[in-house]
């Protein structure tokens, strides 16, 4: 296995449900290290910059709006191999197909509304973890 390092977002949904301290709690009890953590409120350029890889699909739009709706926790985990492991306990993004006992199973309401996001790849993480972090951010444990 490798180490690797990924992005999550608790999401502005999970944020408003007041479910960050809940979702960190099995961030951290899974084994991985927070090396970055901060509380952010997107603009629309934000959004559309960060999601611009989904920019000719329909749903766009409203992921941007859903974004920028509320603040969101982006972090950067660490761990053996991380992007599958917290993709594994993120589920799966329509929390009516994710499996019992996962983030979006237990907390998210919709396909949008799916309160976490997780690098999908170690070529998107190495794109999105400098979206939100500079390189004095991240606190290598």
């Amino acid at each position: 296995m490798t180490t690797q390092r990924t992005l999550a977002i608790i999401k502005p949904d999970a944020v408003d449900k007041g479910v960050v301290g809940q979702i960190i709690a099995r961030v951290e009890r899974a084994g991985f290290k927070i090396l970055a953590a901060k509380l952010i409120q997107m603009s629309l350029a934000d959004a559309r910059g960060f999601y611009a890889v989904h920019r000719e699909r329909p749903f766009f739009q409203s992921l941007c709006d859903f974004m920028t709706q509320g603040p969101c926790l982006p972090l950067v985990l660490e761990g053996e191999n991380a992007i599958q492991r917290w993709r594994d306990l993120m589920g799966a993004t329509d929390p009516a197909k994710a499996a019992a006992g996962t983030i979006r199973k237990d907390f998210a309401s919709s396909i949008e509304a799916n309160a976490v996001h997780g690098s999908d790849s170690a070529e998107a993480a190495a794109v999105e973890i400098p979206y939100f972090f500079s390189s004095l951010e991240l606190c290598p444990r």
